[in-house]
């Protein structure tokens, strides 16, 4: 059965007259594949030009692309380390009597507040660690480092503390060895400049 219009004639008469008056219809087979083969290699060249700039730039826009995800995840992950740290400071405000914003050792402590200033000291402790072992490489980039500048800051100013030096002993059993290598290190030179 022939196709149909919406006027229910066949089209088969419509087809055959669009495809007789085609300025495109070539008539020898020869023709046709002439201007096929003109435009091989028009179609070879445009075909290797994309090959040839698309590659690097699809492996350029994705290394640009994971540079700024990881760019992304270590703000992420700074911001998060210095919140932690603000709720750590919120936390000495809220014990006064220990003076954990002073920068010397508080004298004369009893048993419960000795107590308490152990467990912020280990709250802190444990607080370094963490952005230790996220944020510390021996070989960083210039970003990076100055983020680390800031803690390396934070731990040599409680390390400048007399009673913050002498309870890393008994805090840093657990913890990563070379976080605890690092921290005595700056423990040590803090003490010396005292």
């Amino acid at each position: 059965m022939a196709p149909t219009g919406p006027n229910g004639k066949s089209l088969v008469p419509l087809v055959g007259y669009l495809y007789h008056s085609s300025p495109m219809r070539y008539t020898c087979p020869a023709k046709a594949r002439e201007v096929e083969m003109e435009f091989k290699p028009i179609v070879e060249l445009l075909s290797s030009i994309s090959v040839i700039v698309g590659v690097p730039l699809a492996i350029f826009i994705f290394a640009y692309e994971q540079r700024k995800a990881r760019a992304n995840e270590e703000e992420e992950i700074h911001q998060m380390l210095a919140d932690g740290y603000t709720d750590f400071l919120k936390l000495t405000l809220e014990h006064p009597d220990l003076k954990l914003q002073s920068k010397h050792a508080t004298p004369d402590l009893n048993e419960e507040q000795t107590e308490r200033m152990v467990t912020l000291f280990a709250i802190l402790v444990a607080l370094f660690e963490r952005a230790y072992m996220v944020a510390y490489e021996e070989q960083m980039l210039p970003r990076k480092a100055r983020h680390w500048a800031s803690w390396e800051d934070f731990m040599r100013e409680w390390c400048r503390r007399e009673d913050f030096r002498n309870a890393l002993p008994q805090l840093l059993p657990g913890e990563d060895p070379q976080f605890a290598v690092y921290i005595r290190r700056l423990a040590a030179e803090e003490a010396a400049r005292a």
